[in-house]
């Protein structure tokens, strides 16, 4: 029996969500999406359903779970060729599955950085990465979003150690990208490492989709590099891409991999699949990008939006109340929209976050544009 002062406490704090409009809830939806990170409709696509029930009918093991860590009973060889396939894909030694992409940030950070090392973050870095850093006992800086000036500023406090700077691709709040070729330069000059979580570039960014570092050729000085697979890739899991050593080194420090039951067959074979689907089907990263030029075109001059040239966008409606009443104004018209509150995004910062993908149509994005210029800010 839960003890009634307990419940009593979680009551009075739950109101106190409510009362700061904070409250949280789940819900079902069938509205036009416009809010999943299903960039590329993978998560939905017939085909590749269909590709994945093949191949599961073909593997003769087990079935259904793992069994146990991969450290006990939970090691197989598809998991190990999955590996492998991940690795040629993202051109790098090796490549170690994580069961998603929180738990490989967790298990990166928890365990590389040690007493006496620093570890400096963009401000804007996932719960996870912060999460991450927490439980290492590196100090933790962090620099102003994408303020590469800042950044050289923080590294000179990094006097002891090894310094690691840890930044995303692109970023989930606000869809804008790392100025990924600068920062790497400016961290191979202060020798330090960088740990990048490519989450929402996995897919939709690099040679069949391999993200942004293979994009821009500069994968070779990324020191750790995160894949996560519940985006664009539309499945589930996680791996980190790096050197062998790296790979060996997790396997042995890596608490959220050591003490975790792996992935099953069903997942593994799903992660495969999904990369060979979009291998060829290389037009859905195409039409993604036209589906952001047609709303960035849709979007009206007096809207306070930029676009941010990537499949996440932003529409900045100061206060939790105010943009809690604008998504309710667009989900009644049929879009699925959530607000983005404090303390997920600074206060004042609070925003419409849209997520655009290859199966919107130009006639849907057209008509959510044309509602978001109707509201007030």
């Amino acid at each position: 029996m839960t003890p009634p002062q307990l419940l009593d406490r979680l009551q009075l704090e739950l109101k106190q969500f409510e009362i700061a409009g904070l409250q949280r809830g789940l819900s079902v939806d069938k509205l036009i999406d416009f809010t999943s990170n299903d960039y590329l409709g993978l998560a939905r696509s017939r085909e590749l359903f269909d590709m994945i029930a093949d191949q599961t009918q073909l593997f003769q093991d087990r079935f259904n779970g793992a069994t146990g860590s991969r450290l006990l009973s939970g090691n197989s060889a598809l998991a190990e060729e999955v590996e492998s396939q991940l690795a040629e894909i993202f051109q790098t030694e090796s490549a170690l599955l994580f069961n998603s992409g929180y738990s490989a940030n967790l298990g990166v950070l928890s365990s590389l950085p040690k007493r006496n090392d620093t570890i400096i973050y963009d401000e804007f870095a996932h719960a996870s990465i912060k999460d991450g850093a927490r439980l290492s006992l590196a100090r933790r800086l962090s620099f102003r979003h994408n303020d590469l000036e800042d950044l050289e500023n923080k590294l000179k406090h990094a006097t002891t150690g090894h310094t690691f700077i840890v930044v995303e691709s692109i970023y989930s709040m606000d869809g804008d990208r790392c100025p990924l070729i600068e920062l790497a330069a400016l961290a191979e000059k202060a020798n330090a490492t960088v740990i990048l979580d490519e989450a929402h570039s996995t897919g939709v960014e690099g040679y069949h989709g391999g993200g942004m570092a293979l994009s821009l050729g500069i994968q070779n000085k990324i020191g750790v590099r995160i894949h996560t697979f519940g985006k664009a890739m539309g499945c589930h899991g996680a791996c980190v891409a790096g050197p062998l050593l790296l790979r060996q080194y997790l396997i042995n420090t890596s608490r959220p991999f050591i003490y975790t039951t792996a992935l099953p067959p069903h997942a593994l074979i799903t992660v495969s699949c999904a990369f060979k689907f979009l291998q060829s089907h290389g037009d859905l990263i195409r039409q993604l990008e036209q589906k952001v030029k047609c709303f960035a075109n849709a979007v009206s001059g007096s809207t306070p939006f930029v676009s941010s040239g990537t499949a996440i966008q932003r529409v900045v409606i100061a206060g939790n109340e105010r943009v809690t009443r604008a998504a309710s104004a667009l989900r009644g018209k049929g879009f699925d929209i959530r607000p983005i509150r404090r303390p997920t995004v600074p206060a004042g910062a609070e925003r419409i976050r849209i997520c655009l993908h290859a199966f919107n149509s130009d006639e849907d994005i057209q008509a959510l544009a044309g509602e978001i210029n109707k509201l007030e800010y």
